[in-house]
């Protein structure tokens, strides 16, 4: 039981990225099935990417060269700029997430998940349970952020649109310092 608690836990401190960087792409009026499906992907690769980590495990880091954390950080400070864009050129704020993006999008908010699970043989053999923990984590975080972001939006305007960028590039400098 102790080892379930410590993967939910796991789970939701891997979520919390995501879940921050969905509040501010959520004030953006994203449409419902556009929601429910980054949802389900970043779940998909929330899932698939830490039995990546376990079965590469460190070959492919030390082979790369990969910092994961720089990465992400580049990739979320990307976003962030696209935000700007979006809400300079355009009246009513909707930023349209193709599915490439959606897809970069996962897999920069699951990047972590898989540094994770080049560690997770430390605490469990069940790497598939840990995969549908973190999975259920990471979807609902995301689900959760988007509507939280998309409610903000409805009562704040402007000023949720700002808040969300301003807090995607914290999060975004902060993985390229972690």
């Amino acid at each position: 039981m102790s080892i379930i608690l410590s993967l939910f836990i796991i789970g939701i401190s891997l979520s919390m990225d995501t879940f921050s960087v969905c509040l501010s792409i959520g004030t953006f009026n994203i449409k419902k099935n556009r929601i429910i499906f980054l949802s389900l992907l970043v779940g998909i690769m929330h899932f698939f990417m830490p039995l990546l980590g376990t079965m590469l495990g460190n070959k492919v880091v030390n082979f790369l060269n990969i910092n994961v954390n720089f990465l992400l950080g580049i990739i979320l400070i990307f976003i962030g700029i696209e935000m700007i864009c979006e809400l300079m050129h355009k009246d009513e704020k909707k930023l349209e997430l193709s599915l490439f993006n959606m897809f970069m999008l996962a897999i920069s908010v699951s990047l972590d998940s898989f540094s994770t699970g080049l560690g997770l043989m430390a605490i469990t053999s069940d790497v598939v349970l840990s995969g549908v923990i973190f999975s259920l984590c990471a979807a609902s975080f995301t689900f959760i952020g988007l509507i939280i972001g998309k409610y903000s939006k409805e009562k704040l305007g402007l000023y949720a649109n700002i808040l969300g960028i301003i807090l995607l590039f914290l999060v975004g400098i902060f993985h390229l310092f972690k």
